[in-house]
């Protein structure tokens, strides 16, 4: 993985951090991508006062509407500023109700036996209870690995949480096919996530009212435009809402609106450092609003178990004080 590290730097010499991670879903924001729009827009809020930060960021959205990660990563640093400017934590700023906030972790679309072994002993080992299933696509193949991981998990937890991501890779008749093996199989799964392409409104419109499982949505969703389609055609049951693709002040936003419109959040990652995943977890604990928490990307890294005023315990981040 590789990400741009944004520093924004106030005239009293104090800084904040942002992070411009890059992804495969998103291929076009490479590293020389990012840096040259940061190169490009650095200089306009040279001397600005940063409680103006926010009017220049909506007018950047539109600018760039194709660089939503660089935008984002930006954003963060320049929200974390003003919130420094301020003297408030990010913590207290989404409401500072939970301390403590435990995230699932990813079991990776593995075919090969030992490798998908060794990484489930790993993550059992860390007393991880919430597991998200990366799958194709391909029924035959899913089902194969979904069996498999239910076996290894139930040989060694009484109790434990499935999830599954689809990632664009099913039509909606191959995914009612899954459902039904599922259903077979007595496999008890929390949720699925983008299931479909993302723009397949027509089909998530029809799965939607046919599965059982709850549909939550990912890239389809990038900005509350994006939601308000989805809560209008009534495509799914809620939201996954990632700092990194929409930033601070549409992802508030947008918690909001699923809110009001009784829409599950899910709260996700790319694969970030610290820099970048803690800006979701403060707003995750702080808020409290956050029915599933999918913060796993620090796991899949070398990292330290501090980072600013975040403890990594096990599967949990703690608050402190």
């Amino acid at each position: 993985m590789r990400s741009v590290i944004v520093k924004v730097i106030l005239d009293n010499d104090d800084f904040s951090l942002g992070e411009v991670p890059t992804s495969f879903v998103l291929k076009h924001e490479t590293i020389p991508a990012i840096m040259a729009v940061l190169t490009a827009i650095a200089p306009r809020f040279s001397g600005l006062p940063v409680e103006e930060y926010k009017d220049k960021i909506a007018g950047l959205r539109k600018e760039y509407f194709n660089m939503s990660m660089t935008i984002s990563g930006f954003e963060m640093a320049l929200f974390r500023a003003w919130l420094k400017c301020k003297k408030v934590s990010e913590h207290q700023y989404w409401g500072g109700k939970l301390r403590r906030l435990e995230t699932d972790i990813t079991i990776p679309f593995i075919t090969k036996v030992p490798p998908l072994e060794k990484w489930i002993r790993y993550i059992l080992k860390k007393d991880f209870k919430t597991y998200k299933l990366k799958v194709s696509g391909d029924v035959k193949a899913d089902l194969q690995i979904l069996s498999r991981v239910y076996r290894l998990l139930q040989d060694s937890l009484e109790h434990f949480t499935v999830r599954i991501d689809g990632n664009q890779g099913y039509t909606p008749k191959t995914f009612l096919e899954m459902i039904k093996l599922i259903e077979k199989n007595k496999f008890k799964i929390e949720l699925f996530e983008q299931p479909l392409p993302k723009n397949d409104y027509t089909g998530l419109k029809y799965i939607k009212h046919r599965s059982p499982v709850p549909i939550i949505l990912d890239e389809t969703v990038f900005c509350s435009r994006d939601l308000q389609m989805v809560i209008d055609q009534d495509l799914a049951d809620g939201v996954n809402i990632k700092f990194a693709k929409s930033g601070i002040a549409e992802s508030e936003k947008m918690i909001r609106m699923a809110k009001q419109n009784n829409l599950k959040l899910m709260i996700g990652c790319m694969t970030e450092t610290m820099v970048g995943l803690s800006a979701g977890i403060y707003c995750a604990a702080g808020s409290g609003k956050f029915d599933y928490v999918d913060l796993d990307g620090v796991y899949f890294l070398h990292h330290r178990d501090v980072y600013d005023r975040i403890r990594i315990d096990g599967p949990e981040f703690v608050i402190e004080k």
